[in-house]
């Protein structure tokens, strides 16, 4: 049986074009060039190309006669029913039904790997993101960040990158203290501190570190500070943990900026002393005015960086530097920032960077930076006082139709979400709409079996039905949207390439039965069709997945 998929009809459309090309003298072109697309017009095919338009003006031809040529040469390729030139060149392309429909097969014996390619194999990639301060809850712009972090990591994971997930504990410097003074001026019963942070979480911590250390009043001061700060800061980063694992976000490390100032019992230095000596040998560091800089202007950025001031002590930059020569350390040769939208600056900050550390600010480091969200309605949190919790959105949206809703716009986008309609059980809410549809699925699978539908029997040349090919085409595309979600770093393409698939099936349910009516005698159509339904099932859950969503049997 053969089974024409996007990739396969590329790879043949790309053979046959550089073959043409080459006999005109051309220089011969990539995959990359070469774009299938689904014709908006069904009687157009079920597959089109521009391929001859984007290559008659390098071989001097016209691009009509071009298509032409290359569309002769196509109706060769097995599985090819028909190819068709139209316009100003463009190359339809018909496949015969049994061709088509094989990739039903296809996809229920892949299972949960369809959809998954080897276009970043070789690839070892560190993608931080979210990396909250640990001195209060996470709060709306975070919840994003874990949204769109954890589903690229999962696109990237499958499309072949060796990837690590990583937080960014910022648990070092005043900040500490600060939370530290918060809440043992809270077990005192005073007001907070200056630069404190307020709030009844942190009377909650209070309670909490008292439970733990019930002479901690009891304690000279600095003691006393000492223990509140570590014994808040534990409780605090347990929640954090926690609140993400309800979230289904999970990572891979969590990485403690006090590793970066821990200094070496053999050495009495620091992994920033030693990031230090490593960029100064790279020839971008320099003394001035007291203080140690870092020439990042070589690189791009507006002014140069202070590593560490005339007193002796490093700044932020210091950490960062070390951070970032530690993830080359641990074998990334690629780097992923994921920061919020108040972190413009740090773009040329962190690119600069890499320069300094021997690295190309180009291809081995990304920062991309996110918009804010709001959802309309949403309350500040009354333990926080100032922020709208994850745990709170969690408890009043579920996480499902959170998740879905941040993951399906790009992360540069100011968004607004809409409350009521993600509460609403109707096709007017998207990830209600796609779930809807993979429960459909087994409910379907379930009404065949009591019908006595089995797969036995799979004849593709049957799915003949224009819903069938819409349907089929739009299942082949799916590893090429994964693919591009992980190159594009825009893992929302899988949220609205979900919501066309659901909507291709629930387009075909109304028109093909896979159970027969009445005393109707099963046929092969029927079995058939269920390995159609159950493709789709498939695919549904898969792209759900890779959102970090959860694909019910039953709603």
């Amino acid at each position: 049986m053969t089974t024409v998929n996007p990739a396969d009809l590329s790879a043949s459309l790309l053979a046959i074009v550089n073959t043409v090309v080459s006999s005109r003298g051309g220089a011969p072109v990539t995959i990359d060039d070469v774009v299938l697309e689904r014709p908006r017009n069904r009687d157009h095919g079920d597959w089109a190309s521009n391929i001859a338009m984007k290559t008659a003006k390098a071989v001097g031809a016209n691009p009509r006669e071009l298509a032409a040529e290359i569309a002769e040469a196509l109706t060769g390729v097995k599985g090819v029913s028909g190819v068709d030139v139209a316009g100003p060149g463009f190359i339809n392309i018909t496949l015969d039904a049994a061709a088509a429909g094989a990739l039903a097969k296809t996809v229920v014996e892949a299972g949960d790997s369809y959809g998954q390619n080897d276009s970043l194999a070789g690839q070892t990639i560190n993608l931080e993101f979210v990396s909250a301060n640990p001195t209060g809850p996470l709060h709306i712009g975070h919840t994003r960040w874990a949204a769109l972090g954890d589903s690229l990591a999962r696109v990237l994971k499958a499309s072949g990158a060796t990837l690590v997930s990583e937080f960014y504990i910022n648990d070092a410097g005043n900040q500490m203290d600060n939370f530290g003074a918060s809440i043992l001026a809270a077990a005192k019963g005073l007001p907070t501190p200056e630069n404190g942070y307020p709030g009844e979480y942190v009377t909650e911590l209070s309670v909490r570190v008292l439970e733990l250390v019930p002479n901690l009043l009891e304690l000279p001061d600095d003691e006393a500070l000492a223990i509140a700060r570590e014994t808040g800061y534990q409780l605090q980063l347990t929640e954090i943990k926690e609140s993400l694992a309800r979230f289904n976000v999970h990572f891979d490390v969590w990485f403690s900026e006090r590793e970066l100032h821990a200094l070496d019992p053999a050495t009495g230095r620091s992994a920033i002393d030693t990031a230090i000596d490593r960029l100064r040998a790279q020839g971008h560091v320099y003394d001035a005015d007291d203080a140690v800089w870092v020439k990042t202007t070589d690189f791009g950025d507006d002014k140069d960086r202070v590593i560490r001031r005339g007193n002796g002590i490093f700044t932020y930059f210091a950490a960062d530097a070390a951070y970032y020569l530690s993830k080359g350390d641990r074998g990334f040769a690629h780097k992923i920032y994921l920061l919020g939208a108040d972190h413009h600056g740090y773009v040329h900050r962190l690119k600069a960077l890499a320069g300094a550390a021997g690295d190309d600010p180009q291809k081995d480091i990304e920062v991309l930076i996110g918009q804010l969200v709001s959802i309309n309605g949403a309350k500040l949190s009354k333990r926080a006082g100032n922020i709208i919790e994850l745990n709170d959105l969690q408890s009043w949206l579920g996480t499902d139709a959170l998740r879905y809703s941040l993951g399906r716009y790009p992360a540069d986008s100011p968004l607004t979400l809409d409350p009521e309609i993600l509460q609403k059980r109707t096709n007017d809410n998207p990830v209600f709409y796609v779930q809807y549809a993979h429960a459909r699925t087994h409910s379907v699978a379930r009404n065949s079996a009591e019908s006595g539908v089995t797969r036995e029997v799979f004849d593709a040349s049957l799915l003949t039905h224009e819903t069938e090919s819409i349907l089929l085409g739009t299942l082949a595309e799916f590893p090429r949207i994964v693919r591009q979600a992980a190159e594009l770093r825009e893992p929302h393409r899988v949220a609205r390439y979900a919501e066309e698939l659901a909507g291709a099936y629930h387009r075909w349910y109304d028109n093909c039965r896979v159970t027969p009516m009445g005393d109707e005698e099963v046929t092969d159509v029927h079995r058939t069709r269920l390995w159609l339904n159950d493709a789709t099932g498939i695919t549904l859950k898969n792209a759900l997945g890779l959102l970090g969503v959860s694909a019910p049997d039953r709603m």
